[in-house]
């Protein structure tokens, strides 16, 4: 307990993400490059022996991890310590091992590798967040509820509606995260300042063959497109797009929070709270919206982590500078780990969200007599009256309605007072006939069905394999 722990290890982030940015996924993949490049150099006519690639195979997964940090502290090279920690371990292999390659090779190739896998693991995680939204958005796509513009009352919406637009941000998301998987590029066989002149000189400058190594190895590990060009590294402009991508996820996020908590604060929609959970070390009535204050925290860090990959794109110097590497390290695993755990939480929050429909009449009734106004001005309109002089009038008893309930705490009686102004020209059976909630939403339902209908279910459809799997078991 005497030393520095990441919450994002202890607290947050799933094992599946832990794993794809740990140190046995990083050096095994590693290996599994040294070995695809031997084995393809091998196939297009390099002098590579049976035996060397064995003795390659045989040894993917067993690292010596303390002899490696041994070599690094004697050698201050990661990759050759590697190297040398590998060939001790298949000697025969030494000859070949990393033959033609330069560090960005296995450091660039896996970096890229983590990055669509962390993307694979994200996205299955909001396409099960985009199911759980749908089906809440269903169920209350025709409950009325008060909508707030500039969190004061405004026109009557649905809380299935209200979804609706939780849901349409993390579609955006979804549609940009299927754009990085269509365009995310390997860097292949580029050799040390770009040119592949290394290669060039173990193929007797066979230019073909080092296309075809190039495109081999980049097939070989699950990538239909690759970099024409790079310099020693891949572009570093693509870890910028991917911490966008993340960034805009926790944006998603934190917007759904922030509605969710002004929600629990009227006691119209609330988090799950379990049975033994306690909101306040003072206060035992609390039902603070921990999770979706979790939520929100991590976000911004999230958010934050994105200007630098920026940053690191903007300042590369010519071929390659290393000025990237620390930053790398530290801030593309994290915003993936952050990421991770919003939605695991968020998941989570769409499991057990509570809705109060008592709660969201109550708050209509307060004031919906308000909302009424432009209906009752239009049928006034309509049975010959003058519009201004309607808005006047009607405009003059929201004004004493409203120092009805502010003033004297009492109940809105602006309908009551419309209905007994004489001078007001409306059926007033016909308006008591259609003050009714559900009368005044627009087409808030017919608009959740139809966006769900044309745009939710073909996705869903079309990743129902990611839909089925278990659920995870969520430490929230």
């Amino acid at each position: 307990m005497n030393r520095y722990e990441n919450p994002l290890v202890e607290r947050y982030a799933s094992l599946d993400m832990l794993y794809n940015f740990s140190p046995h996924k990083k050096f095994t993949t590693w290996r599994k490059l040294w070995l695809a490049l031997a084995e393809i150099q091998k196939t297009l006519g390099l002098d590579i022996s049976e035996e060397q690639l064995q003795e390659l195979r045989a040894h993917l997964e067993d690292i010596d991890f303390e002899k490696a940090r041994n070599y690094e502290k004697k050698f201050r090279h990661d990759v050759m310590a590697h190297v040398h920690t590998l060939a001790d371990a298949a000697p025969m292999a030494r000859p070949v091992i990393h033959l033609g390659a330069t560090s960005a090779f296995v450091g660039d190739n896996t970096d890229l590798i983590q990055i669509r896998d962390g993307m694979q693991i994200l996205f299955k995680r909001m396409v099960r967040l985009v199911k759980r939204l749908r089906d809440f958005a269903l169920e209350y796509k025709e409950l009325p509820t008060l909508g707030f513009t500039h969190y004061q009352p405004a026109q009557l919406t649905t809380v299935g509606k209200r979804a609706s637009l939780w849901l349409q941000s993390l579609l955006l998301d979804i549609e940009e995260c299927e754009f990085c998987f269509e365009n995310l590029r390997f860097r292949g066989v580029k050799g040390t300042t770009g040119t592949a002149a290394s290669f060039k000189e173990l193929f007797n400058g066979d230019f073909e063959k080092v296309k075809k190594l190039d495109d081999q190895l980049s097939k070989r590990f699950g990538f239909q497109k690759r970099f024409a060009v790079t310099g020693q590294t891949y572009d570093r402009k693509l870890d910028a797009q991917v911490l966008y991508l993340l960034s805009n996820i926790a944006q998603s996020a934190h917007k759904f929070t922030n509605d969710l908590r002004l929600l629990q604060n009227l006691k119209e929609i609330e988090e799950p709270f379990e049975k033994d959970q306690i909101g306040s070390s003072a206060m035992a009535y609390k039902r603070n919206p921990m999770r979706s204050e979790r939520i929100a925290a991590l976000a911004k860090f999230a958010i934050s982590l994105s200007s630098s990959p920026a940053m690191v794109a903007a300042s590369q110097w010519l071929e390659r500078t290393l000025d990237d590497s620390a930053n790398k390290r530290l801030v593309i695993p994290q915003a993936f780990l952050a990421i991770d755990a919003i939605l695991l939480i968020w998941n989570n929050i769409m499991d057990g969200l509570v809705v109060y429909p008592k709660m969201i009449e109550k708050h209509i009734k307060e004031e919906f007599p308000f909302m009424a106004t432009e209906y009752i001005i239009m049928e006034g309109v309509k049975n010959g009256g003058d519009r201004q002089w309607l808005h006047e009038r009607i405009r003059l008893h929201s004004m004493q309605a409203a120092q009805v309930v502010k003033i004297r705490g009492k109940e809105n009686d602006l309908i009551g007072r419309i209905v007994n102004d004489n001078k007001i020209n409306i059926d007033k059976k016909q308006l008591m006939d259609l003050l009714y909630p559900k009368n005044f939403t627009g087409f808030a339902s017919e608009q959740t069905v139809n966006f769900i209908e044309e745009q939710v279910d073909p996705l869903l459809e079309r990743h129902k394999d990611l839909i089925d799997t278990p659920n995870e078991d969520l430490s929230v």
